[in-house]
């Protein structure tokens, strides 16, 4: 599915993996093992592919799409390498975390590393605007992540506290790719405004998904179990909804689950089927559509092409997607 997806790009895509293979390079040992540990992990790579897709289908001439494609997965990296601290995650894409596999600080400082290594290519690039622009991604990001880490186990949680750590912590980055491509590529400002919204719906939309299938996800197409969301504390949702909708004893099994430090799998698993029986989950997908169709409708503006068609691809994977 998601090789089906970089057909129109799959040079492109090539030199992107070739380009952050060099850019990891450190004449620090556990710097180069913990960079390409993760990096090799793969991963769907959807925030690079929407910067080659959206720069190809404003007819970009040049070949800094390239490395601004590495500069986004390189800062998604790191926000992964600082988020499984902060969660105390022990899986992802199917492996042991860094944290899990090596320890936090190695896991914060690499992290570190690679966000800095995403600002030197950003110097390399040369662009004021987009410089600009990416600072003030990462500045959100890290708003997001703040937002998200006090919101944890807060019973009271509400839909626009959630859209507003989404929009923060996930959307930003997909807006700035979509965005940002199109800026290389020298598109006018109506173009440069729609693929940014684009980015921004569809970034939205990948993780409202995201946050249902955690409850009734795929594990080993995710890379992770089932549920880790509720295990670390955190009010997505679906568990938003049933707090509005569910029965008193529904809601008070779920302010229980949230607000209790570990918990244990029957607790777990009891949540797990309280949400697949509500209308919770049908309730999230129909957001995400809804952002998805939002996502479509900018991208009217595009000359046809197959990346145009990619563009679309894409959208439809975000939100129908297993893991």
């Amino acid at each position: 599915m998601y090789q089906e997806l970089r057909a129109a790009v799959e040079s492109d895509f090539e030199a992107v993996n070739g380009f952050i293979v060099e850019q990891l390079h450190s004449n620090v040992p556990l710097v180069e093992n913990i960079g390409h540990y993760i990096v090799d992990a793969g991963g769907k790579r959807l925030r690079p592919l929407l910067v080659l897709l959206a720069a190809r289908a404003c007819d970009i001439r040049d070949d800094r799409h390239i490395a601004m494609a590495a500069v986004i997965e390189f800062i998604h990296t790191a926000t992964l390498l600082h988020d499984d601290v902060v969660d105390m995650s022990t899986l992802r894409r199917g492996r042991p975390t860094v944290n899990a596999n090596w320890n936090n600080p190695s896991s914060v400082l690499v992290g570190d590393f690679i966000y800095s290594r995403a600002f030197q290519i950003l110097v390399q690039i040369g662009d004021m605007r987009i410089m600009e622009i990416m600072a003030d991604t990462t500045n959100r990001i890290a708003e997001g992540e703040v937002l998200q880490l006090i919101s944890k186990s807060n019973v009271n949680a509400n839909e626009d506290t959630y859209m507003q750590v989404i929009q923060s912590k996930t959307a930003i980055l997909f807006q700035a790719a979509a965005q940002c491509g199109a800026i290389l590529a020298g598109a006018d400002s109506s173009l440069e405004a729609s693929l940014k919204a684009c980015g921004n719906h569809l970034g939205i939309a990948f993780q409202l998904v995201d946050d249902a299938l955690d409850y009734d996800g795929d594990a080993e197409a995710m890379g992770k179990n089932v549920g880790d969301d509720l295990a670390e504390g955190k009010p997505t949702l679906p568990l938003i909804r049933v707090l509005q909708n569910g029965s008193a004893e529904e809601q008070q099994w779920i302010r229980e689950a949230l607000q209790t430090d570990k918990v244990e799998s029957s607790m777990l698993q009891n949540v797990i089927q309280i949400v697949r029986a509500s209308d919770a989950l049908d309730y999230t997908r129909n957001m995400a559509r809804a952002e998805a169709d939002a996502a479509r409708q900018c991208l009217q503006g595009l000359p046809a092409s197959p990346y145009l068609d990619s563009l679309h691809q894409l959208v439809d994977v975000a939100v129908e997607r297993a893991g």
